[in-house]
């Protein structure tokens, strides 16, 4: 079964970094080409159903992302590391922290959903439900948590790499994952690792006021940048500023 991330970098800090709903492994617009090679070693891993695992199929549950992410960090020989999610993938890389907490020197949220249900209302439940077979409704989705100021042909393309990279059925399914799932019992309740949030002052729904009311409750000492002309992608919009941020997070 292939399960083989995209590896950057040579360096002694180790990270694994899980994509969102609309993105994969490969999805992080130019931001890996920022990253510094001699002092990290990143692996961007696919869920089961997108890129280059489109064929490998699954439950689509965190549980089974965060299985797949550890006999990753295994076959690396990395016995730990640092975990960077992106929206969906947020919530994801809690899942990895619940099932192997001595495992993960930090986390790093970007736009991250938390462990627990997505607070949606029933309308929003009905057009992320149905943007898997509509690429209408995933136009509409990435244009409003960008803030509804980027341009046509960038959401557009955005779109069209979406419908591209995963399955419909993968993608279906995992909105049940990062939308529904409830793990918060499930994680440890001692000390944790350095949590650091990442959200962009366009994204209306998974911003600060999101990170504050659901991550800083559970963790109340997590750092959290809000960075400046982005919205929920910030590896597309403003990725030197998300770099920045990442490797403050790391350093501490």
């Amino acid at each position: 079964m292939t399960n083989s991330p995209i590896l950057v970098g040579i360096g002694p800090t180790r990270v694994i970094a899980l994509h969102g709903w609309f993105g994969d492994a490969s999805g992080w617009g130019s931001f890996p080409d920022l990253i510094d090679r001699e002092t990290s070693s990143w692996a961007f891993v696919n869920c089961r159903g997108y890129g280059d695992r489109k064929d490998v199929a699954g439950e689509c549950t965190n549980a089974e992302i965060a299985a797949d992410v550890l006999e990753v960090a295994d076959r690396l020989e990395w016995q730990d590391f640092a975990l960077v999610g992106h929206s969906m993938g947020g919530k994801a890389i809690q899942r990895v922290y619940a099932d192997a907490p001595d495992r993960v020197t930090v986390m790093i949220g970007i736009a991250p959903i938390h462990a627990d249900p997505f607070p949606f209302d029933d309308a929003g439940w009905t057009l992320f439900l149905d943007a898997a077979e509509s690429a209408q409704n995933r136009y509409t989705i990435i244009d409003f948590t960008t803030g509804n100021r980027n341009s046509p042909t960038w959401v557009n393309r955005m779109v069209s790499y979406s419908l591209a990279c995963s399955t419909r059925e993968a993608f279906g399914a995992y909105l049940l994952a990062w939308g529904r799932e409830d793990f918060l019992a499930d994680l440890p309740t001692d000390d944790h690792p350095p949590v650091h949030l990442i959200v962009g002052e366009h994204d209306p729904a998974v911003g600060l006021d999101h990170v504050q009311t659901s991550w800083q409750l559970t963790y109340p000492d997590a750092t959290v940048d809000v960075l400046a002309n982005a919205g929920h992608y910030p590896m597309w919009e403003t990725p030197v500023a998300l770099l920045t941020s990442i490797e403050k997070a790391l350093a501490r």
